[in-house]
């Protein structure tokens, strides 16, 4: 079996995730769809490169993203930086012709997005979103559902992605809470939701959006109060092309809130639920069923979906509760099958240009507070 080298760009949390994904695939995956190797690591500062090598297990490290993309051992390009040095990073990806694994939002501004689309025209390589909420077992299973007309026409839906993190008024902003880096909630958690949903029930055909900076000033790193330009808060009515109307909501001002990525999706037959912090279970509803004597069975069913992936995604079992890094795994597995049959990947890179323009349409509903149109897809 072929090994693939793979050069990581950026070891923050999202880093270490991906890193522990390639690690753990063969234990996750028997038998594996490719071997790789963690060749080389690039981070901001030589210090945290050396730090990055001794906990990832990688080859080398760098705080030159470059020296990854110039090697002849590395493969596989693995995006885990901020988001506004996503489309350089890119653009010199693809020249290279490197396979490409990118966390979400794929960039930072409509500008870099026509930049790196002229480049995809040309792009060999395979090219993965990590978009990992669409492979839990639930939402694989609400996907399959969904598709074969479970809830038939869906006259209704709400989704959220919710944190707490920004509560706190005193909270020193990171790189996500700068505009220029991050790009607020809208592009850090919107991506995630509205993909799911778009994936799940789309396409959307317009948007009226609203969002919120709940504190105009911020400390900094450094201590220094700082004004804020990103939002905190994004709530967006979305129609769908069949002229059903419901919600995504992100938030990092969700008081209470861990990690909660929910949505309910609503047609003239049925329904689907689903809470990521109740992983193992997709709750349906059938319009079809009995509702008599005495209810019949009418109501809403727990679907233990628990851990049940296909072969060989086995370990450790069916029976077990997924964790919150289990999609991530099947992500990055989906991606490693692509590359070893030299097949599209999905979500694609050109899936991520997608989602920037959904977001950029939201983002100017929330300028001109008027519900605007989405542009049409090939």
């Amino acid at each position: 079996m072929e090994t693939l080298g793979v050069g990581v760009i950026g070891f923050g949390f999202i880093g270490k995730v991906h890193a522990y994904g390639y690690q753990n695939i063969p234990l996750f995956y028997d038998p594996p769809p490719v071997k790789t190797k963690l060749v080389g690591v690039a981070t901001s500062r030589e210090a945290t490169a050396r730090k990055a090598v001794e906990q990832g297990g990688f080859g080398f490290g760098t705080s030159d993203w470059r020296e990854l993309i110039e090697r002849d051992d590395i493969h596989i390009i693995n995006i885990c930086s901020p988001n506004s040095q996503h489309a350089e990073q890119l653009l010199a990806a693809m020249a290279a012709g490197k396979h490409i694994y990118c966390d979400k939002p794929l960039v930072v501004g409509e500008e870099d997005a026509a930049r790196v689309e002229e480049a995809l025209r040309t792009y060999t390589g395979i090219g993965q979103m990590t978009l990992q909420y669409r492979f839990y077992p639930a939402t694989l299973r609400a996907k399959q559902l969904l598709e074969e007309g479970f809830v038939s026409n869906v006259i209704s839906f709400r989704a959220a992605y919710l944190h707490s993190g920004s509560v706190d008024p005193d909270k020193p902003m990171g790189w996500k809470q700068l505009k220029s880096e991050g790009g607020g909630v809208l592009q850090d958690l919107g991506s995630h939701i509205v993909d799911l949903m778009d994936h799940l029930i789309g396409p959307f055909e317009s948007a009226l959006a609203e969002t919120r900076i709940l504190y105009p000033t911020r400390p900094n790193s450094q201590g220094d109060i700082v004004p804020v330009a990103a939002d905190d808060h994004a709530l967006m009515f979305m129609k769908l092309t069949n002229g059903a109307v419901g919600t995504i909501e992100a938030s990092k001002i969700a008081t209470g809130a861990e990690d909660e990525l929910r949505f309910e999706i609503h047609g003239d037959r049925g329904a689907l639920r689903f809470n990521l912090m109740d992983p193992s279970y997709l709750e349906a509803y059938d319009l079809r069923d009995a509702e008599t004597p005495i209810g019949g069975q009418r109501g809403w069913k727990r679907v233990a979906t628990v851990h049940r992936y296909d072969k060989p995604g086995g370990f450790p079992g069916p029976k077990f509760t997924p964790g919150w890094i289990r999609g991530h795994m099947h992500c990055l597995y989906c991606f490693l099958n692509a590359v070893a049959t030299n097949r599209p990947a999905a979500p694609s890179l050109q899936r991520g240009l997608e989602i920037q323009r959904l977001l950029a349409v939201a983002a100017k509903s929330a300028a001109t507070r008027t519900w605007e149109k989405f542009p049409e897809r090939n």
